[in-house]
């Protein structure tokens, strides 16, 4: 039996379990064991915030059912860890991180968590994250939580671990889990992605259901994949996407039932391709090292024969308000806390509010500035404030923005430093795939974003796999030595 599953990635594992080099069970206690050394004392990461009490019964029945000849699908007997705020109906608590839902355990598993079960994903643990999806005060630090307390990034603690998937980022980062799931509104995924040297997918609005996902705004939240390698990513996003009808969004999708997004991870020249490198105010900030580093992913592309124009002007930031995400939160929070019944502490966002008020000591370090002026909102989307900020978001991400960009300059993709394009994408509803591009000074990872038009992963995934591979800059932390 293997005894270092960490050196292997999700693709690997999946070939050693088919030749029963390894079996689910083992496989599933190598990870928890280093759970337990790694991330609850050691380096004390604080990535995972529980392991599933039925992960190893899980990993024995995948074994049985490999041992008949049969196969559950994808992902048959590998762990998979989901972050902290998707539910799951098992005897694991969907939190947010926000003490206020502690002891919460959801009647249901999220559309997402029933399709990796389906799959075959032995469903490992939850992940620490920013609280609420760092939706809850102005200045909280990436990867804190009043239940989790700060995740870490494996590189070094002097560095920022991203948010608000930290926990989700930093498991694959530092090997406690071949595959994870994170979530984004805004950033959530592609930053922790650039922060710890991992594949970070956002999907197009619509590619996986967001039902059973504690949210924030129904007009930006999705799902995606957070791996070490892009055919990883392809692999769990092929699990993931479907449609639910629960959420109609998902049959705006062209893609059919089991659409595999592993097809499209061919080696071979990008010639006819045309890349845009986001200038303006998305390259003023940048440093020395990541100057340097976005020089050299333009260089890679265009030895794989891609065009690249330098200086594709945007919209900035500075532009853009969260009226949006303020109106939507309220309404979308107090919906899926009314879904949990009476066993719930707490059943709307008031009473969230109410609660932290009730153990300020514990739950307020960085107060809840956002909770209070979206619970300062009416609830019921009629604010003409609101319909306001929705149309200028859609003008300035998407009309003028993304939109414009790849019709002037027939652009294919745009690619950003880091995650420094996640907002307008957000806005927008487009993809966008993160990949690691090199390190900077104090071994700070630095990643390359790739943006595309909606429903563009075939592309994104395409183009980021013929980086990884030209490439090859990703290296794992050394975490196996506690941090200083």
């Amino acid at each position: 039996m293997l005894e270092s599953v960490q050196a292997y990635d999700a693709t690997q594992l999946m070939q050693l379990l088919q030749e029963r080099q390894i079996t689910s069970v083992n496989m599933t206690w190598q990870y928890i064991n280093r759970i337990v050394g790694l991330d609850q004392s050691g380096a004390q990461l604080n990535a995972v915030a529980e392991i599933n009490p039925e992960a190893l019964a899980l990993a024995e029945v995948s074994d049985c059912v490999r041992e008949t000849g049969h196969s559950y699908g994808l992902l048959h007997g590998l762990p998979v860890m989901i972050k902290d705020n998707i539910a799951t109906a098992d005897k694991m608590h969907t939190t947010a991180g926000t003490l206020a839902l502690a002891k919460s355990r959801t009647p249901f598993d999220a559309h997402l968590v029933t399709r990796l079960r389906q799959a075959g994903a032995v469903v490992l643990g939850k992940t620490n994250l920013t609280e609420l999806a760092n939706f809850m005060s102005d200045h909280m630090p990436n990867g804190y939580s009043a239940r989790g307390g700060q995740v870490k990034n494996p590189y070094g603690a002097h560095l920022d671990p991203g948010g608000s998937s930290a926990g989700s980022g930093v498991a694959v980062a530092a090997g406690l889990v071949p595959l994870a799931v994170g979530t984004e509104t805004s950033g959530s995924i592609l930053s922790p992605a650039n922060r710890n040297s991992v594949v970070g997918l956002k999907p197009s609005l619509g590619l996986i259901s967001r039902v059973g996902i504690i949210p924030i705004a129904h007009s930006q939240d999705t799902a995606g994949p957070m791996t070490t390698t892009v055919r990883d990513a392809a692999l769990l996003l092929t699990v993931m996407a479907g449609p639910d009808s629960h959420d109609p969004i998902t049959f705006t999708s062209p893609f059919a039932e089991g659409h595999n997004f592993t097809r499209y991870l061919v080696l071979g020249s990008l010639a006819g391709i045309r890349l845009g490198m986001a200038g303006g105010g998305y390259s003023d900030n940048w440093g020395k090292f990541e100057r340097e580093i976005m020089m050299q992913a333009v260089q890679a592309f265009k030895d794989l024969d891609a065009e690249v124009f330098e200086e594709v002007s945007l919209p900035y930031p500075e532009q853009f308000s969260y009226d949006v995400l303020l109106f939507e939160f309220k309404v979308g929070i107090d919906a899926y806390l009314n879904q949990l019944g009476q066993e719930s502490p707490v059943h709307s966002l008031a009473d969230i509010i109410q609660f932290n008020h009730r153990h300020a000591d514990r739950a307020l370090k960085y107060g809840q500035a956002i909770l209070l002026a979206a619970e300062a909102t009416r609830g019921s989307l009629t604010e003409p404030r609101y319909w306001l900020s929705r149309a200028q978001d859609i003008k300035w991400a998407r009309t003028e923005g993304l939109d414009h960009a790849f019709e002037h300059d027939h652009l294919d993709a745009i690619l950003f430093c880091g995650s420094d394009g996640a907002d307008i994408a957000a806005r927008a509803g487009y993809p966008s795939l993160t990949v690691p591009a090199g390190y900077g000074e104090r071994e700070q990872p630095v990643g390359v974003t790739l943006t595309g038009r909606r429903f563009s992963e075939p592309l994104l995934l395409r183009l980021g796999y013929a980086f990884e591979q030209y490439t090859k800059r990703r290296r794992a932390p050394n975490v196996d030595r506690k941090l200083g």
